[in-house]
């Protein structure tokens, strides 16, 4: 009966080894390989699986979810002959695990290659300047030359990105300087139309102020002609009125002024206003009196001369 015990455990430990060499269990997101005498059979899906001891094996382990792979700077020549670091980011996802494993050596190496190349095809049709401001085009173009050269790879670009693109330290400190310049010159014309603009605003400010001085004026003078009007003054109060207002003639500082030729008129007005007050005939108005000739009527505006002359300025 010992004997018989040997045979059984051996027979038992063998049963077991082939059990747990036939089962696979494939996590989520996970795909096998599977060959059978070095040559693929097929690929395992998540979950149970069986296959046959000695026979079948597990040739590579796939992730199906989607990556993120960074390159390092990849130094590409611009067609004005500067050299830019070009550092990327590309997300992509394994569609044919079969192709993957069998179709390229190393998909990663083979993919960020690619890039290099692709990159450098494009950049060298282009300028610096141009190069820093057409990023989408550059990623649209990436995207559509890696996705057609990875698709026979199983391997799907979902999207690529430009992370950086640094010119030599050179051209980064005249772009910076550049930039200042650009600023300094924006500055100085906000300065420059912010004075015009004020200058503006005072002018109109200046104007409206004299237009409504000028309005206010013509109001005084049409109130006092419509004052004078309705209350019917006497001709001697505004004769010396008109007197007043002679010395003001000379307030402008100039030598010569101009004397009306109703001065002399006024004048008379006011020596008879003033001998009817003394008891004088006060009945021939001097204003109305029609007995002076042309030739004795005073002339409209007289010169004055200077004040060392025979007439005196009036101040």
């Amino acid at each position: 009966m010992e004997l018989l015990w040997v045979p059984l455990v051996v027979l038992a430990a063998l049963v077991a080894f082939v059990v747990a060499s036939s089962i696979r269990i494939v996590p989520q997101a996970r795909r096998y390989n599977i060959e059978r005498f070095g040559r693929y059979q097929r690929t395992l899906q998540p979950g149970l699986n069986l296959i046959i001891p000695l026979v079948d094996r597990v040739n590579t382990k796939l992730d199906v979810r989607e990556h993120v792979y960074t390159s390092e700077p990849k130094p590409v020549i611009t067609e004005d002959n500067l050299v830019v670091a070009i550092d990327t980011v590309l997300y992509y996802q394994i569609t044919d695990p079969r192709a993957a494993a069998y179709e390229v050596t190393d998909y990663l190496r083979a993919i960020d290659q690619l890039t290099v190349t692709t990159l450098r095809n494009l950049i060298g049709s282009m300028d610096l300047e141009s190069t820093l401001t057409s990023r989408e085009t550059i990623n649209e173009r990436l995207r559509e030359v890696l996705d057609e050269a990875t698709g026979r790879w199983g391997i799907r670009v979902n999207r690529v990105e430009i992370k950086a693109i640094d010119p030599p330290r050179s051209i980064q400190e005249a772009m910076e300087k550049q930039m200042r310049a650009e600023r300094d010159k924006r500055a100085v014309i906000l300065h420059a139309e912010g004075e015009r603009q004020s200058l503006i605003l005072t002018a109109e400010g200046r104007q409206q102020a004299k237009i409504l001085e000028a309005e206010g004026e013509a109001r005084a003078l049409e109130r006092v002609f419509q004052a004078v009007h309705d209350n019917d003054a006497d001709p001697q109060v505004l004769a010396y009125k008109y007197l007043e207002m002679l010395p003001r003639l000379a307030e402008n500082g100039n030598g010569y002024f101009v004397i009306p030729g109703e001065l002399s008129e006024a004048m008379r007005t006011v020596t008879s206003a003033f001998t009817a007050d003394r008891g004088g005939d006060a009945g021939t108005h001097p204003a109305t009196d029609d007995r002076t000739t042309p030739e004795q009527r005073p002339p409209r505006a007289l010169r004055s001369q200077r004040p060392s002359e025979d007439l005196p300025r009036e101040r």
